[in-house]
Parts: structure tokens; C-alpha cells; sequence
């Protein structure tokens, strides 16, 4: 077993679980969290969920599924590379995106402009919040508790961001936002992994889709300075073969710069604990000159590819098939079925959402379709 540097997170020091429960044989906490998000249904439907493209747009476009291995992947090369608990960090990254709706980033934020226009006391929503939700709550696997019952450092990996308001209502979790401390390295570095497998294979599916071009992606430095090299290295590549090494290189440009930035950063700031890590400055971190290049990056795919047309039709339509069932379900909850009812209103709208976020998106058109199409 790899020795741990002395700011990873150790299973043996864990600040535990929330119900209490018989340590796990074989196996440690950390390795008991991955298995059970593995296992469960949130993590199973992600197989159906976009990622850019609607899932039945073809079979080789990414989804939440395959984004989520692709992390895992990143994050536990780094986790080696920097000492850092890389069964952690694997259930940290498998579980980022447990709470994401059907058709993405506008199924989200049309769930959120439903709930804050319909039911306000219920607030809004937001996929990160959700995903702990999920493991919290929703999963219904154990017959002694709801959720998945999992780690803090697990809990706390999955819940990056959140406001003050809400971070008041959650208890040990929501600590560090109110006291403004950082989370483990590994939730930092987990973070990051999951900015370099979207943006980077986002590039891929876009060229697979048409959607942007080798000639557009030529004027950004890291594609551009990549690219270049591989047709110098194999002039004779077809373009497919091309592209996937272009990706595959600048994927490893930002594993490694990522890598060597964080070891100095650790190197200077010389954590001894877990605890000194929460206290400093983040410490996860790209070097100055490639941090622009991948901001430069991303800027290109949210001008080129997440604004293009013919995503923006699609993204228009999935938003009307949101809002189009909370509406309905809200004037009329006998539509759900009844493990979905509640009687008091608030926990009525949030539980729609929850049973809209936990839709597939081919689910989500077939429920759409059975509620307003005639014959249906």
C-alpha cells in the first residue's frame, strides 16, 4: 500500500460518517465510499445523461457516465504523483456529478429558475448541492439510514461550492464556508481534474460533432502548439488518429504542470496535516502561463461550441421540457405517482425537483411526451 504524504487525507483519522457504523473488513472507509457510489442507482443513471450532447444524439458523444470514469482516471494519476489518498479522491470524482439534470448545464439552470419562480421558500437548485443531496438523503440502498451514508471528507470533496445561507443549514459539511477554509487536497485537486477532462474531451466530441473546426482551434495556444507538434511527429496521421493524439497531449501538458505546480506549492507552504492544508491558501494549482492557456480554452468553447446554434435549439428545447413538467406537476401532483406527493407545498416543489433532476434525459422526452402529446 502507498505510504500517504503527511497532508493526505487517512481513512484512519476520518472525521466519520453521520449514522454510526461497524468498520468495513477488507477494505478501507475511503474504498467503501467509492463501492457504494458505484453501486448506486444516481450513479448508474448518469449512463443516460448528457454531457453537451442530448444522449440520443450517437453513441460516442460523452456522457455524465464516461465523464465521470475520465475524472476518476485524472484524479488518481495526481493523487499518486502528489502522495494523496487516491481511493478518496476516486469516490470524490465518481460522485461529482451525481445530482446533475437530465440535458446538463440548461436542465439545471431551468430547474433553478422553476423553483425560484414557483415555490421560493423552497430555494433553488443547483446540481453540486443535489449531488449531496443524493448521497445524503435520496438513495434508498440501507435499511438503517437514507443515503448513502458516506465520509466527511467524502461528503465534503462532493459539495464544492455552495452560499452562506445554505451552508448554515448544513451542519459539520458546511463549516469551511462560513470559517472560509479550504477542503482537502484532494477534493482541490478532484476539482481540477474535472476542469481538464470537460474541456479537453468537449474539444473532442465538438470536433467529432462538426460543430467546431481543426481550422477554429488552431488560433488557441494549447491546441494550436500541440497539434502542430503532432503533424510535425506524424506527417502522414489522418485526421481522427490526429486529433485523439492532440487531445491525449494536452491532457498529459495539464496533468503534469498541475502536478509540478501543486508539489512547490506544497513544498513551500509545508503542510504537516490535513488541518494545515484547510488553513492555507489553496494549494491546487496550474503554473500562471497555463492557467491562460486553459481559461483560453475554455473561453473558445463556450463562444464556439455551448453557444453554437445548433446547441443553443437543443439546450431551448430540453429548458421548455423542464419547466414544461415541474409546471405541470406543481398544478396538479395527482400526475406523480405517489412515493412523489407531499402535503405540505415546499416539500412538494422539492420534490419534484428532485424526481426532475433524477430523470435521464430520454426519460425526461418520453415523460414529456406521455403528459402533452395526444395518443401518448
Amino acid at each position: 500500500m502507498m505510504t500517504l504524504a503527511p497532508y493526505a487525507c487517512s481513512p484512519d483519522t476520518s472525521r466519520g460518517r453521520r449514522y454510526d457504523e461497524a468498520p468495513p473488513e477488507n477494505r478501507t472507509q475511503f474504498q467503501r465510499d467509492r463501492d457504494r457510489i458505484v453501486h448506486c442507482n444516481a450513479f448508474r443513471l448518469l449512463e443516460y445523461k448528457t454531457q453537451v450532447f442530448v444522449n440520443h444524439e450517437g453513441d460516442l458523444f460523452r456522457t455524465r457516465l464516461t465523464h465521470s470514469l475520465e475524472v476518476a482516471q485524472i484524479a488518481r494519476t495526481l493523487a499518486r504523483n502528489l502522495g494523496l489518498n487516491e481511493d478518496l479522491i476516486e469516490a470524490i470524482s465518481l460522485a461529482h456529478d451525481l445530482g446533475h439534470t437530465p440535458f446538463g448545464h440548461a436542465g439545471q439552470d431551468e430547474l433553478n429558475a422553476c423553483l425560484r419562480e414557483l415555490a421560493p421558500e423552497a430555494g433553488g437548485f443547483e446540481h453540486n448541492l443535489q449531488s449531496l443531496r443524493i448521497v445524503d438523503e435520496l438513495e434508498e440502498r440501507y435499511a438503517a439510514f437514507n443515503g448513502l451514508n458516506l465520509c466527511f471528507e467524502t461528503r465534503e470533496g462532493i459539495l464544492k461550492h455552495c452560499s452562506l445561507k445554505v451552508a448554515r443549514q448544513l451542519g459539520a459539511v458546511g463549516e469551511r464556508f462560513l470559517d472560509r477554509l479550504q477542503p482537502s487536497l484532494e477534493a482541490q485537486i478532484a476539482n481540477l481534474a474535472d476542469e481538464i477532462a470537460y474541456n479537453n474531451h468537449d474539444v473532442d466530441d465538438g470536433l467529432r460533432s462538426g460543430l467546431i473546426t481543426l481550422n477554429q482551434l488552431r488560433q488557441v495556444e494549447i491546441f494550436s502548439t500541440h497539434h502542430a507538434r503532432v503533424c510535425r511527429d506524424h506527417p502522414n496521421l489522418e485526421d481522427r488518429r490526429a486529433i485523439a493524439e492532440t487531445v491525449r497531449a494536452m491532457i498529459n501538458t495539464l496533468v503534469l504542470d498541475l502536478s509540478a505546480t501543486t508539489l512547490a506549492n506544497l513544498q513551500g507552504a509545508a503542510p504537516a496535516s490535513v488541518d494545515d492544508v484547510r488553513r492555507s491558501a489553496p494549494m491546487a494549482a496550474f503554473s500562471a502561463s497555463i492557467r491562460r492557456q486553459a481559461d483560453e480554452l475554455k473561453a473558445f468553447l463556450l463562444e464556439n461550441l455551448y453557444r453554437h446554434y445548433r446547441v443553443i435549439r437543443m439546450t431551448s428545447k430540453a429548458r421548455r421540457i423542464v419547466r414544461d413538467l415541474f409546471v405541470a406537476f406543481m398544478n396538479d401532483p395527482r400526475l406523480l405517482a405517489q412515493d412523489h406527493r407531499r402535503d405540505d407545498a415546499v416539500e412538494q416543489a422539492r420534490a419534484i425537483a428532485d424526481y426532475i433532476a433524477g430523470m435521464t434525459d430520454r426519460f425526461a422526452v418520453r415523460e414529456h411526451q406521455q403528459l402533452f402529446r395526444v395518443g401518448s
